[in-house]
């Protein structure tokens, strides 16, 4: 039995019935995300001015590492053109090369999730460390020549660690910018244009210790959030694209039309995942 319109398009749409299915999930899909940007928004223009990292002096900037983060667009951006390459690619009954763009597509979403994993690993071992003395610092610790996700200050007291090393990062107006005052000795750094210095503090010394984790911050909450969110997205659209690439290719023998057509559906929720980015990164890592 023939299902209608699967390949020709519909007379009141204009549409085969994919693409109508695709765009109305794509149209959940911005209900969804612009829930999450919206709440992002609302959050940061009613934080008050200020320092962080006091919650009530101000919201973090100069957090996310904005190298990587325009490093993973690009590679974004690459999967886009590639998808759309290898769509070309079977319009022009060219298989093979279809097969080709379709791995470097597979191959540019892997690569994002694994440089996504690298920066949730250094936020998990970076840290804000307040004193007893008031003053306020944030840095990645360094224990055994190893960074150690003790996530607050109970874990490093559960540790019996009596001092910890610190790599200390210097404030700037770009980069961890930090609430004052802050400790002599980094501010004798930033005056010197140091980024990092090195520093032995005693576990007695210090009042709190939290990791970047989303229980410090909403900004860390809403951070995680959205990114994971985004990567899950990456990850099924990715899997979905290797197996029509791959495994399941085998209707280009039986329906060469049809399976041009799902690579199509394929690749317009691809460039919507693109577009996500396109929009998360300016908002949470630049503003």
């Amino acid at each position: 039995m023939e299902i209608p319109y699967a390949v020709k398009p519909r007379p009141d749409t204009g549409l085969y019935n994919a693409k109508v299915g695709i765009w109305l999930f794509l149209a959940s899909e911005v209900m969804l995300f612009g829930a999450f940007f919206s709440t992002y928004i609302l959050l940061r223009v009613q934080a008050p001015h200020g320092f962080w990292p006091d919650v009530a002096l101000g919201w973090p900037h100069g957090l996310l590492n904005i190298p990587i983060g325009t490093f993973n667009t690009a590679v974004l951006i690459t999967s886009s053109v590639t998808v759309v390459m290898a769509w070309i690619a079977l319009k022009q009954n060219q298989f093979a090369r279809f097969r080709k763009f379709m791995a470097v597509t597979v191959l540019c979403a892997l690569g994002f999730l694994a440089i996504k994993t690298f920066e949730y690993r250094e936020k998990f071992g970076h840290y804000v460390i307040q004193l007893n003395d008031g003053s306020r610092i944030t840095g990645h610790l360094n224990v055994n020549g190893s960074s150690p996700l003790l996530w607050t200050l109970k874990d490093v007291e559960a540790a019996k660690l009596e001092a910890l090393k610190v790599e200390v990062d210097i404030p700037n107006k770009f980069r961890f910018p930090v609430g004052h005052p802050i400790p002599e000795d980094i501010h004798k750094a930033h005056q010197a244009g140091e980024h990092h210095r090195e520093r032995e503090i005693k576990v007695s010394d210090i009042s709190s210790l939290k990791a970047f984790i989303p229980s410090t911050h909403p900004f860390f909450a809403i951070y995680f959030t959205m990114t994971f969110l985004h990567g899950l997205h990456v990850f099924g659209g990715a899997m979905v694209l290797f197996y029509f690439g791959f495994i399941g290719s085998g209707m280009w023998k039986t329906d060469p039309e049809r399976f041009t057509n799902r690579i199509e559906v394929g690749g317009l929720f691809w460039h919507f995942v693109d577009l996500v980015w396109i929009f998360l990164f300016p908002v949470v890592y630049l503003l």
